[in-house]
């Protein structure tokens, strides 16, 4: 803005009016008795997350074993929401581990994961580069990926199963190599729900000639129900979103939601997001409206593949 002609200027403020506190009553975020301490050579977890300072992202840590470590001692439901990139970076059999000894109630997935979770059980390995087999029209045409789920879904399906369930129960009947891994497989015999989400055209196998989109619908379907209910029962219970951005926080908000509107009581949760960067769906969908009237969300940000098993040692630390 122009100052118009012959306008004075401000007077400089006068620093001899400057008022101050004594520092030893200003508030302070941060205290000596928070700071970290120095990690030792052959130090057990526990004294190295003893050590690690008591402010931001260590606090959420440890508040999010707390947590978890309270429900499972109070038998609450600790519900697993994740995207396929979890069982990429070597995930896999931590989430056996943990349906096998009881720790999760329910484990819900997007799409993707049916395809990491089979090939990895099918041949030991999967995530495929996307690139090269794009440029030839070849990238997700995997003949038995496509062949093995799209028959679990359409035949499960017919019996009367869930998406989770069907293909779950077909890498255990099929005895694949490497099935130790799949966690459709370790919660079908755990007798755990499985629940798969998928939004029709972003999973390879839909490319697949025998894809049944009435099969794939109707799974999916049976299965955000069968979620519903299990999100009904969360009173006191925690739900853990790893790593899905869109769908799992969409899907959560909404069984929570059907859940309320058939009158259960679910206000008293715990919800964790983990990711590696804040999205704006985990944020509103996972950590803010369901603990709006009640409950307690926490965000914790980093790689998967450090992340999630540092916070499970924190867990079975509180639980010791």
């Amino acid at each position: 803005m122009k100052r118009p002609r012959g306008a004075r200027l401000p007077a400089p403020i006068d620093p001899s009016r400057v008022r101050t506190v004594p520092l030893g009553r200003r508030a302070s975020k941060v205290a000596v008795t928070a700071l970290g301490k120095p990690a030792r050579a052959r130090a057990s977890v526990r004294a190295f997350l003893a050590g690690l300072p008591d402010i931001l992202a260590a606090r959420d840590l440890r508040d999010a074993a707390a947590r978890i470590a309270r429900a499972v001692r109070a038998r609450r439901p600790v519900v697993l929401g994740m995207g396929a990139h979890a069982i990429k970076v070597g995930l896999g059999p931590l989430i056996v581990d943990l349906i096998e000894r009881g720790r999760l109630a329910a484990v819900a997935m997007n799409g993707a994961c049916l395809v990491h979770d089979f090939e990895m059980a099918w041949g030991g390995r999967t995530s495929e580069d996307v690139g090269p087999g794009l440029d030839r029209g070849l990238f997700g045409m995997a003949r038995e990926t496509g062949e093995f789920l799209n028959r679990a879904t359409r035949e499960g399906v017919a019996a009367g199963q869930g998406l989770g369930r069907a293909v779950g129960d077909a890498i255990e009947a099929a005895r694949l190599p490497h099935r130790a891994t799949s966690i459709l497989a370790a919660a079908a015999r755990a007798g755990l729900p499985a629940t798969v989400h998928v939004a029709v055209g972003t999973d390879i196998i839909h490319m697949h000639p025998d894809a049944d989109g009435a099969a794939i619908g109707e799974g999916s379907l049976r299965d955000f129900r069968l979620l519903a209910s299990v999100i009904g029962d969360l009173d006191g219970g925690v739900y853990l979103n790893l790593g899905s951005a869109v769908v799992l926080p969409e899907v959560f908000v909404k069984a929570l939601n059907l859940a309320r509107n058939v009158g259960r009581r679910v206000r008293r949760i715990t919800t964790i997001d983990m990711d590696f960067v804040r999205h704006y769906r985990p944020a509103v969908n996972v950590v803010g409206r369901p603990t709006a009237t009640g409950g307690h969300g926490i965000q914790l940000v980093g790689h998967h593949e450090i992340m999630f098993p540092l916070l499970w040692a924190a867990v079975e630390e509180e639980l010791r």
